[in-house]
C-alpha cells in the first residue's frame, strides 16, 4: 500500500527544508589582513578573489608605506562561504604578490595570558573590561612572581599562577612561563605591570604577540618612581605607551598612546594616579585593536587601522 504525505506534512517538510537552507548558507563575518611590497593591482585581485566566494565587503581600509614599500591592508566581509573557501581563494593572489596574509572569524575571542607583579590597576581594567564583553579576548590564566593580585584573579574566576623570579630561577621561571602558554593555546601576552624583565629568547618567542605597558616619559626619566622625577621638572604633559614587546627594552613597535596635562599644582601623589588611569586605558585599548586584527607591523613601526 502506498501512502502519500498529507498537505500539512508536505509543508512542513518544506519548512524544515528552508530553515536548514538557511543556518546553513547564514553569511558569516571574517577578517581579512595582509602585507606585501607595494605595486599596481592589489586591491583588484584582492577584490576579484574575494567576489569569487560571493563576499560582500563591509569595510575595507589600506596603506602604502612610503618609507618601507610595503602595502597594508584589511578587509571586513561577509560571505556563506566559510573561511576555508575564503582562505582558498585568497591563496593564489598572496602568492603571486608575495603577501603576509591572515584570515580570522570577527568577533572571534583571542586567548590571551596576563603577566602581572603588584600593581592592579590595568590588571583590575582588563579583566573588567573582559568581564563586561568589551574586549574580545578570553583570559584563561593570570601569571605573576608575586601572590598579591591573587585574590583579584579569584575574584573574576581566573586560575592565577605563582612564578616567583629571581636571578638564580629565570630561566626556569619563563620555560613554566611557556608551558603555560602552550598548554592554554595562548595567542595573546599581556604584560600588565609585569616588572620583569623577559629575556631575549623569549621576546623573540612572543614577538608580534606581547603588549606592554609603560609611562610615556622613558627614556627621559628613567628608574624608580619616574612620576615624582617628572613632576620635579615640572612636566606640563604625562601619558602611557603601549608597544609589542622586544629585546630592545620599552623600544618595540608603538601601538597606542596617550596623554594628559597637569599643572604646578598638581602633587607627585596626584602625578601618579593620574598616570595609573591613562596606563589602564592606553593597554586595554591597545589590546582591542590587536584582537581585532587591526594593528600590522611595518619594521620598527606600526599600522594600526582604527
Amino acid at each position: 500500500m502506498v501512502t502519500h504525505p498529507t498537505p500539512v506534512a508536505t509543508a512542513l517538510a518544506y519548512r524544515t527544508a528552508d530553515i536548514l537552507s538557511l543556518v546553513i548558507e547564514a553569511p558569516t563575518s571574517y577578517t581579512l589582513t595582509l602585507s606585501c611590497p607595494d605595486r599596481p593591482g592589489i586591491v583588484h585581485a584582492v577584490s576579484g578573489a574575494l567576489l569569487t566566494v560571493g563576499c560582500n565587503i563591509a569595510d575595507s581600509q589600506q596603506y602604502g608605506s612610503v618609507t618601507t614599500g610595503t602595502f597594508f591592508m584589511r578587509v571586513e566581509v561577509t560571505t556563506s562561504a566559510g573561511a576555508d573557501a575564503v582562505r582558498a581563494a585568497i591563496a593564489p593572489v598572496a602568492d603571486a604578490f608575495g603577501m603576509r596574509w591572515d584570515v580570522h572569524p570577527v568577533g572571534q575571542k583571542v586567548r590571551t595570558l596576563v603577566l602581572c607583579s603588584t600593581a592592579a590597576h590595568c590588571l583590575n581594567d582588563l579583566l573588567f573590561l573582559h568581564r563586561s564583553g568589551t574586549l574580545p579576548i578570553e583570559i584563561p590564566a593570570i601569571v605573576s612572581n608575586h601572590t598579591d593580585l591573587a585574590p583579584l584573579a579569584e575574584f573574576y574566576g581566573i586560575p592565577f599562577h605563582h612564578i616567583p623570579v629571581t636571578a638564580d630561577t629565570k630561566a626556569d621561571a619563563e620555560r613554566q612561563l611557556l608551558e603555560i602558554i602552550e598548554k592554554e593555546e595562548i595567542e595573546l601576552t599581556v604584560l600588565a605591570r609585569y616588572m620583569q624583565i623577559l629575556s631575549n629568547d623569549l621576546c623573540r618567542e612572543l614577538e608580534g604577540r606581547a603588549i606592554n605597558i609603560h609611562h610615556s616619559f622613558l627614556p627621559s626619566f628613567k628608574g624608580a618612581k619616574p612620576y615624582h622625577q617628572a613632576h620635579k621638572r615640572g612636566v606640563k604633559l604625562i601619558g602611557a605607551t603601549a608597544h609589542y614587546v622586544t629585546a630592545d627594552l620599552d623600544e618595540g613597535p608603538i601601538i597606542e598612546q596617550e596623554v594628559i596635562r597637569v599643572s604646578h599644582a598638581r602633587t607627585a601623589e596626584e602625578f601618579v594616579q593620574m598616570g595609573r588611569d591613562v596606563e589602564g586605558r592606553t593597554l586595554a585599548q591597545a589590546v582591542q585593536w590587536h584582537a581585532e586584527h587591526r594593528v600590522l607591523l611595518d619594521g620598527t613601526r606600526t599600522v594600526v587601522f582604527n
